[in-house]
């Protein structure tokens, strides 16, 4: 199974548009800060990929790369988990299968969760660094 984490900046609905001509409102929109996919059998080494046990919590954890972004004052920030990323990132078979040579009948759906309970809840970690603009 695959999981995107998109790191995003949303702008508050009041946001000023540059330019009033410009038909992009800039009210709501929101900024993809980060994204990073992941392919959860290399979550205990790349080298020796392991399938995961449908029906049992995973604890996958990764690193996105640094970015300095400044989130501005009435701005939210919004975390996306999600399963593809396709067309940027391949399409995963959920078979456990050589990607780029599965058959289309290795595809399979897969569902995936998100926990939120006590002791099994997701998280994403921040660097925040102080100042002022």
């Amino acid at each position: 199974s695959d999981f995107v984490v998109k790191l995003i900046d949303a702008y508050p609905a009041d946001y000023p548009d540059p330019d009033p001509e410009d038909e992009l409102p800039m009210g709501g929109f929101q900024q993809l800060v980060r994204g990073e996919p992941f392919r959860a059998k290399f979550r205990e080494s790349f080298t020796e990929p392991q399938p995961m046990t449908p029906g049992e919590p995973t604890r996958l954890r990764w690193t996105m790369p640094d970015v300095a972004h400044v989130f501005r004052a009435g701005h939210r920030i919004v975390v996306q988990v999600q399963s593809s990323w396709f067309p940027l990132v391949d399409r995963n078979p959920q078979t456990f299968t050589d990607i780029p040579h599965a058959k289309p009948e290795e595809f399979r759906p897969a569902t995936q969760r998100v926990y939120h309970a006590a002791g099994r809840s997701s998280a994403l970690e921040l660097p925040v660094l102080g100042g002022s603009m």
